[in-house]
């Protein structure tokens, strides 16, 4: 399903986010990326949404190369991916219903199709009973699961987590982490950046470790991380 071949990104600067990186993830996999703040995890993330190009080398998603895909196909590109931002980005001033609806308004779905489409999320996530409340209302974990919701809003083909759990409570990340596991059990690609070392450790998942903008491991069932200080 994704193809990162050989790819380094050159900032104008001179600085180097990411460099001769290689991998492939195939189609439902739940991936865990891991590095010390500075690695590339943000870089690589922001690529895969056509947000930055490759100075070198190539992305390729599903059927798209991303380095060829033209600008009026890029919102096709991101309705298939759902992204979960590590500062949320959430929109203070409406509801968490309205968070989840907007782009869904943007993409001019039938109005009565889109409302029921958010109740549906909603209950996915756990949180329908707080769609009239505000994000400011919600606690931590409520908030990250509004915005796994808006993620999901184009049942997307791949999500991508960028530090879901970061400053969550451990009961409350290893719910989101269960989230996210149902989430990829039922068809969707999963790669979640975490620097949680007791999650990584205790999920036999595949894991991609990025250290100074080289992918230094592929460890296909998981390995010990060390927890981060």
């Amino acid at each position: 399903m994704i193809k990162v071949d050989k790819v380094t990104k050159r900032y104008a600067t001179g600085s180097v986010a990411l460099s001769d990186v290689s991998f492939s993830i195939d189609r439902g996999e739940f991936v865990f990326l891991v590095g010390p703040s500075g690695s590339g995890k943000t870089t690589l993330f922001r690529m895969l949404i056509r947000d930055v190009m490759p100075t070198e080398g190539s992305v390729t998603i599903g059927s798209w190369d991303l380095n060829k895909l033209p600008k009026n196909k890029i919102p096709h590109l991101r309705k298939r991916i759902g992204v979960v931002f590590q500062d949320l980005k959430l929109l203070r001033d409406r509801t968490i219903a309205e968070n989840v609806l907007f782009p869904l308004e943007v993409a001019d779905m039938d109005p009565t199709e889109a409302k029921k489409r958010v109740d549906d999320i909603l209950s996915q996530v756990g949180i329908v009973e707080h769609k009239d409340k505000f994000p400011i209302q919600l606690s931590g974990g409520e908030l990250q699961r509004a915005a796994i919701a808006r993620a999901l809003a184009f049942s997307p083909d791949l999500l991508i987590a960028d530090e879901p759990t970061g400053n969550l409570d451990n009961a409350t990340s290893w719910e989101i982490v269960k989230l996210l596991q149902d989430i990829n059990k039922s068809g969707t690609t999963i790669i979640m950046a975490t620097h949680n070392a007791d999650i990584v450790n205790s999920l036999l998942n595949r894991v991609l470790v990025l250290e100074k903008g080289k992918l230094t491991r592929d460890d296909k069932r998981g390995a010990k991380e060390k927890a981060k200080k």
